[in-house]
């Protein structure tokens, strides 16, 4: 295995001054998969003050459990100290940890046994005690000894295996799976934070479905998306749809691109509002129903404002309906109405994913025939957004001789509306007389 150099050096002084110590967990299960780890974790029998005074920066970022994070100039490495825990109390920490000199103990103690495998460098050592590798190569993934006894710790435990499962492109092992649905009253005490961040990690999958799949079928879809798995079973017009609106949605969210994540969360939520919204095959305003129940389903699972906002934006937008008879001023007041440039390649991009997830009766050569339009608009330096005029708020006020309030807004969109029917009145003296109609 090839080490990062910091991780190496960490561990090459360490072990100079008599310690155990090795890297750890899921870098060393990316490695052995042909992946990058993204971060290297380390593990050693020097406990955190013994490590503290051998590295110049040291930040205790978890002292109660063993953890410190070593700063070199290649990165941080966080390095835990081999450990037991004892009784899990609030579904997340154990009640007590007791540090150990045994590397055996602190591998018997996580969770997968993808994740229970460490690497010596220095003698070219892999420690495998719960046939991790053996997993690997099956790409299966299960706890390390009892399942309930592991889920029954750390009620996140079967949320990150949904997500490992769907980032590594591994099965959940049948027993594993069963153990989910067994232990949800602990998954009800974990953090909506830390259930934020694993969703996010999951969205970044190749397939998200895969991870989403195993979590209806653990029963944690319901407990933290249920809008989510309220489409299972609804029916769609077969002339457009071959899935339901549940598979529906997870199959436009894989055909998202995956560095897009507002756009992954518009794909996987985009059609939430169908259920509500349902008469026979028909789901009048599903998408002004699914815009408002995404943005408290967000606000619920912690998402910043900026992601909830772009995200509902392009839900409340989906289901634009471009037609080549649209004239020049009906394609500025659908940019005005999706909030602007910015906001095209992204419900393009959405578009596009929910067209794969249909039947293909229709392509998107529409959408680059749209953009060409806009292309050209842009161009020709229409004005599409208030701040485009070459009026504004001190231009309404002095015309008028009112003072800042809801008004002057009024005349500026006002404005606006004329100008997209008409270009051409984009002009200061212009625009001043049409002030002049509002008195």
């Amino acid at each position: 295995m090839q080490v990062k150099a910091g991780a190496a050096a960490i561990i090459r002084e360490l072990q100079s001054r008599g310690f155990q110590a090795l890297v750890v967990g899921g870098c060393v299960r990316d490695t052995l998969l042909g992946r990058t780890p993204a971060e290297w974790d380390l593990t050693t029998s020097a406990r955190p003050a013994e490590v503290k005074k051998l590295f110049k920066k040291v930040v205790p970022t978890g002292l109660k459990y063993g953890t410190v994070t070593v700063i070199l100039d290649d990165g941080q490495y966080e390095v835990t100290t081999f450990r037991s825990d004892e009784r899990y109390v609030d579904g997340r920490h154990p009640d007590n940890v007791r540090f150990t000199d045994d590397i055996h103990q602190d591998l018997a103690r996580r969770d997968f046994t993808v994740n229970a495998l460490a690497y010596d460098p220095q003698s070219d050592t892999l420690i495998d005690d719960h046939g991790g590798r053996k997993d690997l190569a099956s790409r299966l993934l299960r706890t390390v000894g009892d399942p309930v006894a592991r889920f029954s710790e750390d009620g996140l435990r079967p949320l990150r295996g949904c997500r490992l499962a769907a980032t590594l492109g591994f099965r959940l092992e049948a027993p594993t799976l069963a153990a989910m649905a067994k232990t949800g009253r602990v998954a009800k005490k974990v953090a909506l934070e830390r259930v934020h961040d694993e969703l996010v990690k999951l969205l970044a999958a190749e397939k998200p479905s895969v991870g989403l799949e195993y979590m209806r079928q653990a029963g944690l879809l319901a407990l933290f998306l249920p809008e989510l798995s309220q489409g299972v079973g609804i029916k769609q017009p077969p002339e457009y749809h071959q899935y339901d609106v549940y598979w529906h949605n997870l199959y436009a969210c894989d055909a998202a691109p995956r560095d897009q994540l507002t756009v992954r969360l518009a794909a996987l939520l985009h059609d939430i509002g169908k259920p509500a919204c349902q008469h026979g095959m028909t789901f009048y305003d599903h998408d002004q129903t699914g815009a408002k129940m995404a943005a408290k389903l967000l606000r619920r699972l912690k998402f910043s404002n900026a992601d909830i906002e772009a995200t509902v934006n392009l839900i409340a937008n989906h289901m634009f309906d471009y037609r080549s008879g649209w004239s020049d001023a009906a394609v500025r007041r659908f940019l005005r109405r999706i909030g602007g440039l910015d906001n095209v390649a992204p419900l393009f991009a959405l578009r596009r994913a929910d067209t794969a997830a249909m039947r293909h009766t229709h392509g998107t050569d529409y959408l680059t025939e749209l953009q060409q339009r806009i292309d050209r608009i842009v161009a020709a330096e229409n004005a599409l957004q208030v701040s485009a005029l070459k009026v504004d708020g001190r231009d309404v006020m002095k015309t008028l001789k009112i003072k800042p309030g809801p008004q002057v807004g009024q005349v500026l969109h006002a404005l606006l509306e004329q100008v997209l029917d008409d270009p051409k009145l984009n002009e200061k003296t212009t625009l001043l007389k049409l002030i002049k109609k509002h008195v």
